[in-house]
């Protein structure tokens, strides 16, 4: 339910406002991943997406708790921000495919009510092949077209 997500992700993105002066999570996040994976995140990027529109059914909802992080990631690693944060948002949308609470609506609206597992594993291809190709775009576009940041042009 929409009604949870809300409040924990307004708590994870303000959680850099507290008495310790300590790094929000998403940006301490956003710091290790740069670390970690470094310049080949935006082939990742869309995958943050889509886990976070599966496990809260919504893009809305993946966008506000991702997108910090996301931003965070392509600062560190002086890349465009507007593509990893697109590539955010393309994943999202992937995501929506295979969000339990879409199936389980789009199941019962259509009169396939039980049969969520199959529409599942129909579904799941579509997206692993979305995200591939996302993905691989979004490393062409960082890599061979370069910054597309507004301020950049």
């Amino acid at each position: 339910m929409l009604i949870f997500t809300i409040p924990m992700v307004r708590i994870y993105v303000n959680s850099g406002a507290n008495g310790l002066g300590l790094e929000s999570m998403p940006l301490a996040m956003a710091d290790w991943v740069s670390n970690t994976v470094g310049l080949a995140w935006p082939f990742f990027a869309p995958i943050i997406g889509a886990l976070g529109a599966f496990i809260a059914g919504s893009n809305t909802v993946s966008n506000l708790m991702f997108s910090a992080f996301q931003f965070g990631v392509a600062e560190k690693l002086e890349i465009s921000t507007v593509t990893i944060l697109a590539l955010q948002s393309v994943g999202a949308a992937a995501g929506n495919m295979i969000a339990i609470h879409n199936v389980v609506a789009a199941s019962a609206t259509v009169g396939l009510l039980g049969k969520e597992g199959a529409l599942l594993r129909k579904t799941i291809l579509p997206t692993f092949y979305y995200l591939l190709v996302a993905g691989l775009l979004g490393l062409f576009v960082v890599f061979f077209l370069g910054p597309l940041n507004p301020a950049s042009i």
